[in-house]
């Protein structure tokens, strides 16, 4: 119990936490003046974005962090909820526009629109356009992830506390935030990714966990983190501690791939109304591979060679 109750630490970050929910509850008390659509959910979405906050402040500030130094394992665990749980959260809360309109009488929307329309935020549109592709969000969430398990680049993170914080796990919030705008509904940022592209990205980026998972706790037979060898007082074997966090990382990948990948073929399957059709959509099979005519499926090379235009004289 006392893993549990000892070595939570005070960082000025909780105090960045309270005023960005003041600043929240401030622009939502505005928007409550406003009729629309949205009014009725903004509440519950500001809760989700509480409890986004409250799991950043659980990965950064609890005896999760203290324990991230001597244990692989609970480092993995700390990742986990830096680019999925606390991500999720913040991207379902929608805080965005909350946050600016808390800003100074008319400023907010005088801001957003000079941000959107703006000569001098040219380069900022474009930059921030770009990471929003969906493809591009999608390769800085695998390509991050995978950048900071790099041995040299873990342990540069661990001995250096400011490239552990700054760097490290700004960089994994921030790839999350990008990543799960793909997915989750958060006004006023629009999804662009077909649902298609949903599914596929969802289990690519599953499959680059298990192999780095696989990587770490199946097909090598050493620690390859030095920085988690010998540490005193702790009885672990380094390398069992990196299955663990392999094992971790495997297990809670299914736990948030699976559902979501479940939620997407359900959305393809009212579009498209079966799940084989659902299923060759995702794998790009029968597209212009059948044409129809009078109920009866016709493939290409069957069909009645016929110029455009023409009427087939046997109808």
């Amino acid at each position: 119990m006392q893993y549990l109750t000892q070595h939570w630490s005070f960082d000025p970050f909780m105090i960045v936490v309270i005023v960005v929910v003041i600043w929240h509850e401030i622009g939502l008390a505005k928007l409550t003046r406003r009729p629309g659509p949205e009014l009725s959910r903004r509440r519950l979405r500001s809760l989700w974005f509480y409890a986004g906050l409250g799991v950043l402040l659980l990965a950064v500030q609890s005896p999760i962090e203290y324990w991230a130094n001597d244990y692989f394992f609970v480092h993995m665990i700390q990742h986990l909820l830096l680019m999925f749980a606390a991500p999720t959260l913040v991207v379902a809360g929608a805080p965005w526009q909350p946050l600016l309109d808390a800003l100074p009488g008319h400023f907010g929307r005088e801001a957003t629109k000079e941000v959107m329309s703006g000569r001098w935020t040219r380069p900022l549109r474009a930059a921030v356009g770009w990471l929003l592709r969906p493809w591009v969000s999608i390769v800085t969430f695998n390509l991050v992830m995978v950048f900071w398990h790099v041995p040299a680049m873990l342990d540069l993170a661990e001995r250096n506390q400011t490239v552990k914080i700054w760097l490290m796990h700004s960089s994994f919030f921030l790839a999350g935030i990008l990543f799960w705008l793909q997915f989750i509904e958060s006004p006023p940022f629009r999804r662009k990714m077909k649902l298609t592209s949903q599914a596929i990205a969802l289990v690519g980026t599953n499959v680059s966990m298990w192999l780095l998972a696989m990587a770490m706790g199946i097909l090598t037979s050493v620690s390859w983190y030095p920085v988690y060898n010998h540490i005193p007082g702790v009885t672990l074997p380094a390398f069992a501690d990196q299955q663990i966090g392999a094992g971790i990382l495997w297990i809670c990948g299914d736990f948030w791939a699976i559902p979501a990948l479940i939620y997407v073929v359900r959305q393809i399957i009212a579009e498209d109304g079966g799940v084989g059709a659902a299923v060759d959509k995702i794998l790009g099979r029968g597209s212009g591979r059948y044409q129809w005519a009078s109920g009866s499926p016709v493939s290409p090379a069957n069909a009645p060679n016929q110029a455009p235009g023409s009427t087939d004289s046997r109808a």
